[in-house]
């Protein structure tokens, strides 16, 4: 967990994290993990103080700032899947060897 985080990013995935996918990939899903968490559980997310040494998250800690967007589950799982896809058409695959190069020259400097 970087340090002064709200909370840690969750990775659910099968095979080897690192050799399975690129640089790039990675640093897209993780910008995305940011912001999508943030949204999926305010109650957590929207903490106003970074995590402690040990990360315990609890829904009973009141800690955090209240959204003032009711939101539905299931559409916001619909909305993240269709949210993807519509980044991987229109951002990721169209620039994808700008991307692949920005991201080698940056992870470099």
């Amino acid at each position: 967990m970087p340090p002064n985080s709200i909370a840690p990013l969750a990775f659910y995935f099968t095979g080897d994290l690192l050799a399975d996918y690129t640089n790039l990939e990675l640093i897209s899903t993780i910008s995305t993990m940011d912001t999508f968490q943030k949204i999926y559980r305010p109650e957590i997310y929207n903490a106003n103080s970074p995590a402690g040494k040990f990360y315990q998250p609890s829904l009973k800690h009141h800690d955090f700032s209240l959204t003032r967007i009711d939101y539905d589950r299931e559409e916001r799982s619909r909305l993240a899947v269709e949210q993807g896809r519509f980044v991987e058409e229109q951002f990721i695959k169209p620039y994808q060897t700008i991307l692949e190069q920005w991201s080698v020259t940056t992870l470099v400097d």
